[in-house]
């Protein structure tokens, strides 16, 4: 059993997820226009657009002169006229209307068995914090979420200026909590950028890999986690 202070948590996927498939999300704010447009259609396009804006401008942007609500409606708008809309006036709008939807408790829901797994934590003593490769919005995503009283701080890769797998981020996740690596512990669902990001600056790490996703040959199967359930009776407070 480990002894830990300091306890760290990824966002979307480990504690949050979006509610719908990001197609579907954007098909239904396009609707509000009075625009049809495919959901599989936007679901594909999102993906083309989101990747070439990540590999333009990493990071939303941060350093280049972007905020990140500029560089999500670069994404909304290349997104829409990937997808066949042309009309200028309604990609604003769209851009402007989706930045804000996805800040809401209306696009995300907490996963089942996080909220459970972070009041015990917190019980027990641990600080805890989020480092996450997410916009500054997620603080307010995690208040309406009723999630964020949990936390001591919330790091974004966008304040920090680095993303992970990036030790940068989880070496100020441990300036911020107070805690050396060796009794600091991230979970997450990314192998390389939780896990393997968190070993990498020297703190433990857990996988959460739910039933059905298949084994993750290259991390111990006691740093591996079913559920969140599972981490308290791996660790003590330290």
């Amino acid at each position: 059993m480990l002894r830990l202070r300091l306890l760290t948590w990824d966002a979307k996927d480990t504690l949050l997820r979006l509610r719908l498939p990001v197609g579907q999300s954007y098909a239904a704010a396009a609707r509000a226009l009075g625009l049809r447009v495919e959901p599989e259609a936007l679901g594909l396009a999102f993906r083309d657009a989101y990747g070439a804006q990540s590999r333009r401008f990493p990071n939303y942007g941060r350093g280049r002169g972007l905020s990140s609500q500029q560089w999500w409606a670069a994404v909304v708008k290349e997104t829409f006229r990937l997808a066949g809309v042309r009309e200028e006036g309604a990609l604003a709008l769209l851009a402007e209307r989706l930045y804000r939807d996805f800040c809401g408790a209306g696009s995300w829901e907490v996963l089942p068995g996080a909220a459970a797994a972070l009041s015990r934590c917190r019980q027990r003593g641990f600080r805890m914090g989020v480092v996450s490769n997410f916009d500054s919005r997620l603080e307010d995503v995690l208040r309406r979420c009723g999630l964020r009283h949990h936390f001591d701080f919330v790091l974004t890769s966008e304040a920090a200026g680095f993303a992970k797998p990036d030790r940068r981020i989880f070496e100020k996740a441990l300036s911020l909590g107070g805690a050396p690596p060796e009794l600091a512990a991230h979970v997450g669902d990314d192998y390389r950028r939780d896990y393997g990001g968190a070993r990498g600056a020297g703190m433990h790490g857990f996988l959460l890999r739910p039933a059905g996703h298949g084994p993750e040959p290259r991390v111990p199967p006691e740093h591996v986690l079913p559920t969140l359930g599972h981490l308290l009776p791996l660790i003590q407070k330290g």
